[in-house]
């Protein structure tokens, strides 16, 4: 179920499977509140980076298989925050579209770049030297990009530059998605579409 009002920029969606149950409150135009609950606790972390850094009030349950593993839970909290954050930005005036951001983290150096181009993709080739940071594996970090970019309809291209220590490329990444998201959602005074087709799609 998804709510969201003219000009308000909120979206509350729930969705459940056999592997997992995920809810998600996003507000857009918020940026003091997150409270993150996935039973994975260093996405928990890295969720509530993203949202303060992306000026985003979000409230995300969730509950998974984690007996068998964290793919599941990281995928679908992905998927159900990237269709809340669309869901958001349905009656909302025109945005800036792009966002990019270049964020250090000691060794580590990324650059994010984003467009909400209706067309959900993710670009992001980096080989991580660990298997897992804390509970989270490492390679969850690109299917919960990928979930996020799929049901968003964002284009999300994630270059890591820099660094030798996976938690501070990952913490960097996910600081970055936030700062691009946020300019990339800002109210734009462009008046009409921000495309030249007329439409995002």
């Amino acid at each position: 179920m998804s709510q969201s009002a003219k000009g308000v920029r909120f979206a509350e969606l729930y969705r459940e499977t056999k592997e997992t149950r995920v809810s998600v409150v996003v507000d857009l135009d918020g940026g003091s509140k997150q409270d993150v609950s996935t039973g994975i606790g260093f996405l928990d972390h890295m969720l509530a980076l993203l949202a303060f850094h992306g000026r985003l009030d979000v409230g995300i349950d969730a509950e998974g298989d984690l007996h068998v593993d964290d793919h599941h839970t990281a995928e679908d909290v992905g998927i159900v925050l990237g269709r809340a954050i669309r869901d958001a930005l349905q009656d909302s005036d025109p945005i800036e579209r792009f966002g990019e951001a270049l964020v250090p983290m000691d060794e580590a150096l990324v650059q994010i770049a984003l467009d909400f181009s209706g067309r959900g993709m993710l670009f992001f080739h980096h080989d991580f030297r660990r298997e897992r940071v804390g509970e989270l594996s490492t390679e969850c970090v690109r299917e919960f990009l990928r979930a996020v970019a799929a049901h968003g309809g964002i284009t999300l291209h994630v270059r890591v530059l820099a660094g030798e220590n996976d938690h501070h490329v990952i913490e960097a990444v996910f600081k970055g998605v936030g700062l691009a998201l946020h300019r990339a959602t800002r109210r734009s005074d462009r008046p009409g579409s921000t495309s030249t087709k007329g439409t995002i799609d």
